[in-house]
């Protein structure tokens, strides 16, 4: 865990640095008007927001939340499409989903479950995009203007060189906007920085506390009890002890796997399968996603962030148990 408290503390600078390269000039424009075609009728989202889920795989979760958070105080999202994204695409890096897996001892189906949990990720976003709380979100930008149903309906244009030079037209005024760009990136950073000991107290505290009441109390052996029909009913081996995993994932996305990892050679190979499927699709967690979200001026509540974990739990567990039989 002090590795992830150090991970964070140091990406939020080095992403502060990075930001400006994808918001200001002109990456996220070019690729942004390329994949709206795609992320607008499935997700509900801009083209943009493709960069943001990128981030989050392939940099660390909180990356991808700064920059959506930076994109809605930016007036580029929506309160709608900022929350859509915050909650849908802040997915586990590909870095820490191995150390996952390895805690699990499946790192040798590696690339089998990353597939699907990213394959999952993506379905599951787009029903989330389509329920309350998140469904319920204003389409206005953080200025308080209206999105227009022009720019609703951008996605309609067909693929084609018309869209690519529409991409490029765009990317290259925002750079020649986005002025030099030293001011920019020394701008971006000295943001970060006031967001920095708010996080990391934050990250401390409460994974520290949530990995304590995990290991050390029955708390979450007792709300396990609510999962255990629904982890008997979707054959899942070792049921009870996917239960009490899965409700632990609200603390932090390591814990439900580290709850088994004293286990993992009696547990069959579909339990800690699906333990670790779940636990990456949850996405929110009190130790990282939670914070950052609440102090990145998105427009997604506590309570609200409460409600969607327990939607993803509800709907990753079937859709993860699927994958379980067939694959195992």
């Amino acid at each position: 865990y002090k590795r992830q408290v150090i991970g964070v503390a140091f990406i939020i600078p080095v992403g502060a640095f990075f930001i400006p390269f994808l918001t200001d000039y002109g990456c996220i424009d070019f690729f942004g008007i390329l994949l709206e075609p795609l992320m607008r009728p499935l997700f509900k989202v801009p083209g943009k927001s493709a960069i943001d889920a990128s981030a989050s795989f392939v940099g660390s979760t909180t990356m991808g939340i700064i920059i959506t958070g930076r994109m809605f105080n930016g007036s580029v999202y929506t309160a709608k499409e900022a929350a859509v994204v915050a909650t849908c695409f802040s997915a586990v890096s590909v870095g820490y989903a191995h150390l996952v897996m390895e805690t699990a001892a499946i790192s040798e189906h590696f690339v089998v479950t990353y597939f699907v949990s990213f394959f999952l990720a993506f379905v599951m976003a787009a029903i989330i995009s389509r329920i309350p709380p998140i469904s319920k979100k204003p389409d206005t930008f953080s200025n308080g203007r209206e999105q227009t149903q022009e720019e609703r309906t951008e996605g309609r244009r067909k693929f084609g060189p018309e869209l690519v030079t529409t991409g490029f037209n765009r990317a290259t005024m925002r750079a020649h906007t986005s002025g030099a760009m030293p001011r920019r990136i020394i701008s971006s950073v000295v943001d970060a920085f006031p967001v920095l000991p708010k996080v990391i107290t934050l990250l401390c505290s409460i994974g520290i506390l949530g990995m304590i009441v995990a290991k050390y109390t029955p708390v979450f052996d007792i709300i396990g009890y609510a999962f255990f029909p629904l982890t008997s009913l979707l054959g899942v081996p070792d049921a009870m002890v996917a239960a009490a995993a899965i409700p632990t994932g609200i603390t932090e996305m390591f814990i439900p796997v580290l709850t088994i990892a004293d286990q993992v050679a009696e547990l069959h190979i579909k339990t800690r399968f699906f333990v670790t499927v779940v636990s990456m699709l949850q996405i929110i967690f009190l130790a990282e996603s939670v914070v950052v979200i609440m102090n990145t001026g998105l427009p997604v509540k506590f309570r609200e962030l409460m409600i969607v974990f327990l939607q993803r739990t509800i709907i990753a567990m079937p859709l993860a148990a699927i994958f379980m039989h067939i694959l195992f």
